[in-house]
């Protein structure tokens, strides 16, 4: 009998992992009967009830397995070092606790799974939330798909389902701020997407703040594509090459024309503020990589997992 493994990722979710866990095992019971399956919570140090809620869960469900952080990693990074611990054949790197991504998409992806597709994406075509945020994903999925390095899907995210060689073959990497949905896009098998709609968040408040996700997009982008660093190259030559054609345009203009008293300051102070802008938003792009670099070069403290419930030290 194979199993699917389903992660969810949580932190301050005290109002959804007890519904998130009763929806899955409803799933996978009536729709799902021949399959095992292990639901694995990660929890990233929860300030709230959560902790205890999933240890009252997993006593009554074996089929419930709780992972507690010793401190906050951020989704993806929880995603990750839970993934390690995975054991079924194919694995949905997330489930959030919240149902925003539905849990019956899931035996779909199981379908499509034993056709011979290692990947099957989730593609969110319709997202229940405000025109700017959704108007901000959309331009952002269309702008990494445009240039990351390997071919990413449009709209899809962390859920998905993936063949374990899939998941086993990116976590050799031990990457330190993986961007999973990238990684696993780089293995380039054979995948397919199935379309739903995002459903708006009914209880709880999202933990994921404008800053976060916004660091995340970076990363993201970072990650999967080295345009950024070649278009402040090019945008580096151009400028360049503009400043010495108006250095030459300004010496001939003295030599040929009586031009008095000095003018111009005001073009100056312009070029000034204009060329200080450039090379500082070119900085930047440069230091995403070298931050990039930085982080995974000399690495943050090893996760550290204070508690692990239901899992059993025969299956690894």
């Amino acid at each position: 009998m194979k199993k699917i493994s389903v992660i969810t990722p949580c932190y301050n979710e005290e109002l959804n992992v007890a519904l998130c866990a009763s929806a899955l095992s409803k799933v996978m019971k009536s729709k799902l009967p021949g399959y095992k399956y292990e639901h694995i919570f990660a929890d990233n140090a929860s300030l709230d009830a959560t902790v205890n809620i999933l240890r009252e869960l997993a006593k009554t469900d074996q089929n419930i397995k709780v992972i507690v952080n010793s401190r906050n990693v951020g989704p993806f990074r929880n995603m990750w070092n839970a993934m390690k611990s995975a054991t079924g054949d194919a694995i949905v790197p997330l489930l959030p606790a919240d149902l925003q991504d539905p849990v019956d998409v899931i035996p779909l992806f199981v379908e499509s799974w034993e056709k011979g597709s290692l990947i099957t994406y989730g593609a969110r075509i319709n997202r229940q939330e405000s025109i700017f945020m959704r108007s901000a994903r959309s331009i952002y999925y269309r702008i990494i798909r445009r240039f990351a390095s390997t071919d990413i899907p449009l709209n899809s995210g962390e859920f998905l389902l993936a063949d374990k060689r899939v998941i086993d073959s990116i976590l050799e990497l031990d990457d330190q701020y993986p961007y999973i949905r990238g990684l696993i896009a780089q293995t380039g098998v054979k995948s397919h997407s199935i379309s739903y709609t995002w459903q708006k968040r009914v209880r709880g408040k999202s933990k994921n703040s404008l800053i976060s996700l916004i660091d995340q997009a970076i990363n993201g982008f970072v990650s999967t594509s080295r345009v950024p660093a070649r278009m402040a190259l090019l945008g580096g030559f151009l400028m360049s090459g503009a400043g010495i054609a108006y250095a030459v345009f300004n010496f001939v203009a003295a030599l040929l024309f009586d031009l008095g008293t000095p003018v111009g300051i005001t073009t100056v102070i312009v070029g000034l503020f204009l060329m200080g802008g450039i090379q500082l938003f070119f900085l930047g792009v440069i230091g995403e990589y070298v931050l990039s670099i930085h982080g995974q070069v000399r690495r943050s403290p090893a996760m550290f997992e204070v508690e692990k419930i239901n899992f059993d030290v025969n299956e690894y």
